[in-house]
């Protein structure tokens, strides 16, 4: 172990619950904070579990003083309700928790954004995306680790049946998805955290920015 400290923001999503256990399996850190609504239903002895509350987070007492941030920050249209509700979750939660993070001493972010990802954009969503990835980038993290999945796989404990039928339909298709194509492939969630640890593994600095096929060839790497 590296002595260090990681948090995890968005335990209970997606990703970020692969994330948050792996990152416990790889030894990577001496602690692990992972920031939740409510209890998760993991037990280790180097995890430590705040209740955060992300509209205060710049108050929150005794903020860890984490050196690595692993953000899987994420809601959709659907589940917001609004864009002014999904660009809190997805833009103002995320640059929040870099701006905190930063401001205590993180050196190294990583980010869970979207491909498509573009502050240009005239999609909503990927716009969002883009313009939280470059106000994580003004920041100045020695290390700026970006992942932008296509359509994530995983078992989830609600039901999104509009995602699951893209889903099917990228699958059935994903033969044709080849090239600079094969960004667009659906990839499983747990892949996106394996490749996150390896990147975190490495700690080459700098930004750098991985679709899900570069991330499908990092979470083959030993």
């Amino acid at each position: 172990m590296s002595g260090r400290t990681a948090i995890v923001a968005g335990a209970s999503g997606l990703v970020g619950g692969h994330c948050l256990r792996r990152l416990l399996a790889s030894g990577l850190h001496e602690q692990v904070v992972a920031f939740v609504r409510g209890p998760l239903n993991v037990m280790h002895k180097r995890l430590q579990q705040r209740t955060v509350d992300f509209d205060c987070l710049g108050r929150m007492s005794a903020f860890p003083r984490a050196q690595d941030v692993f953000c899987c920050l994420g809601t959709t249209m659907k589940k917001a309700g609004s864009e002014v509700a999904f660009r809190k979750v997805d833009y103002e939660y995320v640059v929040r928790l870099a701006e905190t993070s930063r401001r205590t001493g993180a050196d190294r972010f990583f980010l869970v954004s979207a491909v498509g990802a573009d502050p240009k954009s005239r999609v909503f969503y990927s716009r969002v995306k883009g313009e939280a990835e470059d106000a994580v980038a003004r920041l100045g993290f020695s290390g700026l680790h970006i992942f932008r999945p296509s359509l994530l796989v995983g078992s989830r404990p609600e039901k999104r049946p509009a995602e699951e039928l893209g889903i099917a339909a990228a699958r059935l298709v994903s033969g044709v998805f080849f090239g600079s194509a094969r960004k667009y492939r659906p990839i499983k969630a747990d892949t996106v955290a394996r490749a996150m640890i390896v990147v975190a593994r490495e700690g080459s600095p700098g930004k750098h920015v991985y679709t899900s096929d570069e991330m499908e060839g990092l979470a083959t790497l030993p």
